[in-house]
């Protein structure tokens, strides 16, 4: 009999687990939203609550306290490069938004530790990679849920804005654009790096192609980076398989006295490997 009824209760227990599984909307739904800002991205996540006939700011959210920016985990912003909030800057990275209204101004905070759920127990001033004021703003009519994003973007500026209820408040973000922009293109006018050249002659000769064109390209590369065991290396292996032993004997000489200074074995054994049977190709 007791193990009957022992039975009976498991099979209830698992029965109200299984109904137990039903989804219902998120009371503040969650969001997260990617924006791109000059050469750069500013990803945002947070949970957005909404008014419900209540009083937010001074009541809901009390004046002169830390508040999460939101509902549940506290909201986080992703810089993919450095910014200047409000003339402050700060590194790439994730930060979580924390914010402290009051009447007349607001105290925003970048804050390094993300993983809390709501507001640190214990605050950590040096955990603020930046802090700012902004004045809050009246909105004509009121947003019932709360709203973060980017607006009145130009290529090197945009302002972080938060609507919710009839308040408004804007962060100015600035990045270097400009600074970007030119670095991209003065590398890209230098043309090709000594990398590039490199990897070109180097698949050119491994794989059958023009040969006198690998050539010219590992020469340039040498030119550019200036010898090194391995490009020297390279080049020597060209002159060889393009029929130049004498040239090609000579390079991987060179080849081997800079492994040796750089004390690389198998670099030097592949060069004596070499030298020897070229020797015998001439």
């Amino acid at each position: 009999m007791k193990q009957s009824i022992l039975i009976l209760v498991l099979v209830v227990s698992t029965m109200s687990i299984g109904l137990s599984q039903v989804k219902t909307p998120q009371p503040s739904p969650s969001v997260k939203i990617e924006q791109a800002f000059g050469l750069s991205t500013v990803t945002l996540e947070y949970s957005r609550p909404s008014v419900k006939e209540r009083t937010v700011f001074g009541d809901l959210v009390p004046y002169d306290k830390m508040w999460r920016t939101g509902a549940n985990k506290n909201t986080m912003v992703t810089f993919s490069d450095a910014v200047s909030i409000n003339g402050t800057e700060i590194e790439a990275g994730t930060y979580a938004l924390f914010m402290k209204p009051s009447m007349n101004m607001w105290d925003v905070y970048f804050y390094t530790d993300t993983e809390n759920w709501g507001t640190p127990e214990e605050w950590d001033e040096s955990k603020v990679a930046a802090k700012t004021s902004v004045k809050p703003s009246a909105l004509s009519s009121s947003v019932e849920t709360m709203h973060i994003g980017l607006e009145n973007m130009t290529i090197s500026s945009a302002d972080l804005v938060l609507d919710w209820d009839k308040t408004s408040v804007s962060i100015p973000l600035t990045t270097s654009t400009d600074e970007m922009v030119l670095s991209t293109i003065e590398k890209t006018m230098e043309g090709p790096s000594a990398g590039d050249y490199y990897n070109a002659a180097r698949y050119y000769r491994e794989n059958d192609k023009d040969l006198t064109q690998a050539l010219s390209w590992m020469n340039t590369a040498i030119q550019k980076r200036g010898e090194t065991f391995w490009n020297v290396r390279q080049l020597a292996l060209l002159q060889a398989d393009m029929g130049d032993y004498k040239s090609a004997i000579t390079t991987a000489k060179k080849s081997l006295e800079l492994s040796k200074a750089a004390e690389y074995d198998s670099y030097i054994k592949a060069n004596e490997e070499s030298i020897a049977e070229w020797k015998k190709m001439k």
